[in-house]
């Protein structure tokens, strides 16, 4: 970890996340009160069943909430990315962290401590508002996650998975001609995890894929080839 400055005035961020909605008296107030920190790929921002201290702002990379289960497993439960917040529900909710966040790729996360988001939080109804419709978002993600793990087949959802990938991570393709790429690198073993199978049967069932042109595997990178095929199979259509 390496301590960085970034201004909320300037930071590019700040366009797509909550702050936008801020007063320039408010962003000044967060600038003043934040701190921003640079991770390595793999390093825990913060840790599952700790106190929510204050939120935290993703300047840049991509973090991935992971929860574990009794038995040391772990269930990623969803992904964040530049402009998201982290933290905000335990926080508000005065609730310990359901998941730990950990680092996918090199990542900028500022941290801005309880008093300072609350207040804000209080001034500006506009962010109220925003976090509300952001909660019932993973609300529903959530609901339609359990729906898929209880009535669909694993390769069902191998197929909503990585429509699901490639969707969320759009943004990076940006200015990229393979617009058909997955535009994130994840291990098998995450990938299965987030199916909701093992990491054997993910890539006997990547490798039926590749073989029915439905996706091209080129090393860790996956192209979707038959995006209108994965979206029949994932029954999504």
């Amino acid at each position: 970890m390496q301590k960085v400055h970034i201004d909320c005035a300037s930071c590019d961020a700040r366009s797509i996340s909550f702050l936008k909605f801020c007063t320039p008296e408010q962003v000044e107030l967060i600038s003043k009160a934040k701190s921003c920190v640079h991770y390595k790929k793999g390093q825990v921002i913060f840790y599952e069943d700790n106190i929510a201290q204050g939120v935290y702002c993703l300047s840049g990379g991509v973090v991935k909430l992971v929860k574990s289960s009794e038995d040391g497993r772990e269930q990623i439960i969803r992904f964040s990315q530049r402009g998201d917040f982290l933290g905000y529900r335990a926080l508000i909710a005065e609730e310990p962290f359901v998941a730990s966040a950990q680092c996918v790729e090199d990542t900028v996360a500022c941290f801005i401590p309880r008093e300072t988001f609350m207040t804000v939080l209080a001034q500006n109804p506009k962010i109220n508002s925003e976090m509300m419709k952001s909660l019932c978002h993973e609300l529903g993600i959530a609901d339609e996650k359990i729906a898929s793990l209880a009535h669909k087949t694993v390769r069902e959802r191998l197929a909503e998975t990585l429509l699901l990938l490639h969707q969320t991570f759009q943004e990076d393709a940006k200015g990229d001609e393979d617009e058909t790429m997955i535009h994130i690198v994840l291990p098998r073993e995450d990938i299965a995890n987030i199916v909701g199978t093992a990491t054997e049967t993910l890539i006997r069932l990547l490798s039926e894929f590749n073989k029915e042109n439905l996706i091209e595997l080129k090393g860790k990178r996956i192209r979707l080839i038959d995006q209108r095929k994965l979206e029949r199979i994932a029954s999504m259509d």
